[in-house]
C-alpha cells in the first residue's frame, strides 16, 4: 500500500461521483534506488570532512556518474518489471527513464493498475480527481516503487524567485512630487544622493536608492577580485523551465556592456528539448521564465567569468519535469554545482502539498549528486516566513499559504538553501559597505506628493527562511544553529526534536539593491533591475565555482564545509538608521511612468518574523561569503575542518 496517495480532503461528503470515462488521467511512478540505505550513508561520508573529531578518509572520494548509476540507479530488470505491470493495465507509457515511469490512461485503467477507484471530489468549489483509498502495487514490484504522484489533485508546480524592480507597482504620485526628479534617479552607492523634495519618512532626510548593481561591483564587494579566482576549471549548471531564444547573445552583450569578457566558444552550452515543452499556459511559458534564465546565467558568468555554464531547461515548471532536469545533470555529471532559482510552498490550502513520494524522489537524486561530488543550491524564496500576513502584501508570495513555513525544495537537508541580503556599497566601484537582511517595507508617494501611504510601509519583499516542520535537523547544523530556532516551529509551537532551519548562507538579492539583467528573447535588448533569492542562488553557485578553483577539485554537497567554516562568513546583522531605532530607508524614484511620478519609500532589514542577529539566524544563515571564505579553500590556507 502506498500510504498518503489518498488525500485527507477526498472525503465521502466531497465525493462528486465518477470521473468521466473518456478522461485521461496521468500518474508518475518514481523508481526506488538499489541499495538506498547505502546511498544515504555514502552521500554523508563523501560530504563530511570529519567523523567523531577525526579526519574522514571517505571525504571527497566521489563516484563517477557511471559508478553511481551502476551501484544505485534502478536496474534494467527493476524498470522492466515496473513497466510490465503498468502495461498489463493497458496504460500508455509517456516517460521511461532511470528515475520514473509516467503513464496515462482512462480512470478504469488507472484503477486497475493501482487497485483503487478514481473519483471526482468538489474541493473549494473545484472538481479534483483522487483515489478513494490508498493505491496499492503488486507485491512483485513493491520494492521497486519509491512512490506515486499525480493520482490526486493537480501536479505541484514551482515559480521563479525573482521580481523586476519597477514592476507590479501600485499607486501613483503627482508629476511634481514636491521637487522630486521626474526622471529615474538613483545613487551610485549607499547614501550618495539626498532625496531633496521627498516628504519625511522614517527619518528627517533620506537618500535615493542605489542604482542596480552589475557583476564587477559584486566581485569587489564579496572579495572575489581580491582572491584572483575566476571559477576556472569548474562547471555550473542552471536549471529553470523552458529556454530563452537569445540567451548566449544576451549574456555576451551584457558582459561587454559592463567591461567583462563574453563567453568563450564552447564555454556556454544548453540542454533543451523544445519538442517536449508542456504546461506553458499554467507555467507562464518561455517568456515568463526568460528573465530568470537571463539573470541566472549572467550572475554566474559575472561572478565566475571563467567557469563553464550549462543551462538545462526543464520541459515545464511542474516538479516532475524540474526533477527530470536535475536528474539529467546528475546522471551525466554535467556540472560541479547546480543552481535552482525556483521553489514553492510545502503546505497549501488548495490541495497541492508536497507529497512524501515527491520528497523521496528528490532526496534520492540529491543523495546521488552528493556521492558524485555535485553541490545543489536552491533559492530560499522571496516571501519571508511565507505566512498569510506576508502573502497579503508580498510581491512574490503564494496566496495559498495556510501558515508560516519553510519553503521547498530549499528546506531539504541535502541542498544548500541560499537566502538574501541587501548589499550597501561604500563606493561606486563596489567597496563593501554593509549588509542587512533581504526584507523590505514599501510605501507609495501619495497622489498630492506630500506623504507616504501607508507609513510604516507594508511588507513587500523578503528572503525566505525558517524552521522546517517536515525535516529533522541535519548533522552539520548541530552546534551552530541555536536551539531556540531548531526547537521552535514557525507557528510558535515547540518541537521536541531539533529541526532543519533555513537558509544556510545568504548573498545580495534584495529588490531594492537589485542587479542589472540584460535580455531580449524576441524583443529589443534592454537592461533592467531584478531582485530576489533568484539572484542569490546563482551568485553563490558562482562563489562555489571560485572555491572549487581554489581547492583544485570538487567540493560536492557544500553544507558540511559551510558550517565548518561558519566563523569565516560575514555575519549579517540588521542595521538601523544612525542614532535611531528606525530602519534604514531609501527613496526609489522611477520617474514619470504612464503620466505619473512613480516613487516609493523603502525600509530595509524588515523580513517578517525572520531576524538577522549575531551568529546563525533564520534570515541570512551563517552569513555572506567573503575573501576569507574563498581563501580557506586554497592549499596554503591549510586543511579546514
Amino acid at each position: 500500500m502506498l500510504t498518503g496517495t489518498h488525500p485527507d480532503w477526498a472525503t465521502a461528503s466531497a465525493d462528486a461521483g465518477a470521473v468521466p470515462a473518456g478522461t485521461q488521467v496521468s500518474a508518475t511512478v518514481y523508481l526506488a534506488a538499489q541499495n538506498s540505505a547505502l546511498l544515504a550513508q555514502d552521500a554523508t561520508l563523501a560530504s563530511e570532512p570529519t567523523v567523531d573529531g577525526k579526519a574522514n578518509p571517505a571525504y571527497g572520494r566521489f563516484l563517477s556518474a557511471a559508478q553511481a548509476g551502476a551501484e544505485f540507479l534502478p536496474s534494467s530488470a527493476q524498470r522492466a518489471a515496473v513497466v510490465g505491470w503498468l502495461e498489463s493495465a493497458h496504460l500508455r507509457i509517456t516517460t521511461n527513464n532511470a528515475h520514473e515511469v509516467t503513464v496515462s490512461g482512462t480512470p478504469a485503467q488507472i484503477s486497475q493498475a493501482f487497485g483503487t477507484r478514481i473519483e471526482q471530489y468538489r474541493v473549494n468549489g473545484t472538481l479534483v480527481h483522487a483515489p478513494v483509498a490508498d493505491a496499492v502495487v503488486p507485491a512483485g514490484v513493491s520494492a521497486d516503487v519509491l512512490g506515486v504522484v499525480g493520482l490526486a489533485g493537480n501536479a505541484p508546480a514551482a515559480k521563479p524567485d525573482y521580481v523586476r524592480v519597477n514592476a507590479s507597482a501600485t499607486g501613483t504620485g503627482s508629476k511634481s512630487g514636491h521637487g522630486l526628479p521626474t526622471v529615474a534617479t538613483c545613487s551610485n552607492y549607499w547614501g550618495q544622493k539626498t532625496a531633496t523634495g521627498a516628504p519625511a519618512g522614517y527619518t528627517k532626510s533620506t537618500s535615493f536608492d542605489q542604482c542596480a548593481l552589475y557583476p564587477a561591483q559584486e566581485r569587489k564587494a564579496y572579495g572575489i577580485n581580491a582572491s584572483h579566482l575566476t571559477g576556472k576549471g569548474a562547471t555550473v549548471a542552471i536549471v529553470d523551465a523552458y529556454a530563452s531564444s537569445t540567451m548566449l547573445a544576451d549574456a555576451n552583450q551584457f558582459a561587454t556592456n559592463h567591461g567583462d569578457k563574453p563567453f568563450r566558444a564552447g564555454q556556454y552550452t544548453e540542454v533543451v528539448n523544445q519538442a517536449d515543452w508542456n504546461s506553458q499556459a499554467a507555467c507562464g511559458g518561455a517568456s515568463g521564465w526568460a528573465p530568470e534564465e537571463s539573470l541566472d546565467v549572467e550572475m554566474v558568468h559575472g561572478l565566475a567569468p571563467d567557469a563553464n555554464v550549462v543551462y538545462v531547461g526543464a520541459n515545464s515548471c511542474n516538479d516532475s519535469d524540474l526533477l527530470g532536469a536535475i536528474s539529467d545533470v546528475v546522471d551525466n555529471h554535467l556540472a560541479d554545482v547546480i543552481s535552482n532559482s525556483w521553489g514553492e510552498l510545502m503546505h497549501t490550502t488548495d490541495n497541492q502539498d508536497i507529497s512524501s513520494a515527491e520528497i523521496a524522489a528528490f532526496t534520492q537524486v540529491f543523495e546521488q549528486a552528493a556521492v558524485e561530488g555535485i553541490g545543489i543550491n536552491f533559492s530560499a524564496g522571496d516571501c519571508g516566513d511565507s505566512s498569510p500576513l506576508a502573502a497579503a502584501t508580498g510581491a512574490n508570495c503564494q496566496a495559498d499559504t495556510p501558515y508560516a513555513q519553510a519553503d521547498w525544495p530549499d528546506s531539504s537537508p541535502w541542498v544548500t538553501s541560499v537566502g538574501g541580503t541587501a548589499l550597501g556599497l561604500a563606493t561606486k566601484s563596489g567597496v563593501y559597505g554593509f549588509e542587512t537582511d533581504m526584507g523590505t517595507l514599501r510605501s507609495a508617494l501619495s497622489t498630492d506628493g506630500s506623504s507616504w501611504t501607508p507609513l510604516p510601509g507594508s511588507f513587500y519583499f523578503g528572503g525566505g527562511g525558517g524552521t522546517s516542520q517536515d525535516f529533522a535537523q541535519p548533522w552539520y547544523q548541530r552546534g551552530v544553529v541555536p536551539n531556540s530556532l531548531s526547537h521552535t516551529l514557525m507557528t510558535g509551537a515547540h518541537s521536541a526534536t531539533a529541526q532543519r532551519v533555513t537558509p544556510d548562507v545568504a548573498i545580495n538579492g534584495d529588490l531594492y539593491t537589485s542587479v542589472l539583467v540584460g535580455m531580449s528573447d524576441g524583443s529589443p535588448y534592454s537592461e533592467s533591475g531584478y531582485g530576489g533569492t533568484s539572484v542569490s542562488s546563482p551568485s553563490f553557485a558562482a562563489v562555489q565555482a571560485d572555491a572549487i578553483q581554489a581547492q583544485g577539485h570538487a567540493i560536492g554537497f557544500a553544507n558540511p564545509e559551510i558550517y565548518a567554516r561558519a566563523d569565516l562568513f560575514t555575519d549579517v546583522v540588521n542595521r538601523q538608521a544612525e542614532h535611531s531605532s528606525t530602519p534604514l530607508s531609501a527613496v526609489a524614484d522611477f520617474g514619470v511612468i504612464s503620466g505619473s511620478l512613480r516613487v516609493r519609500l523603502v525600509a530595509f532589514g524588515e523580513d517578517t518574523s525572520l531576524q538577522a542577529v549575531p551568529g546563525y539566524d533564520d534570515a541570512t544563515g551563517v552569513g555572506s561569503p567573503n575573501l576569507l571564505y574563498l581563501d580557506s579553500f586554497k592549499p596554503w590556507f591549510g586543511h579546514w575542518s
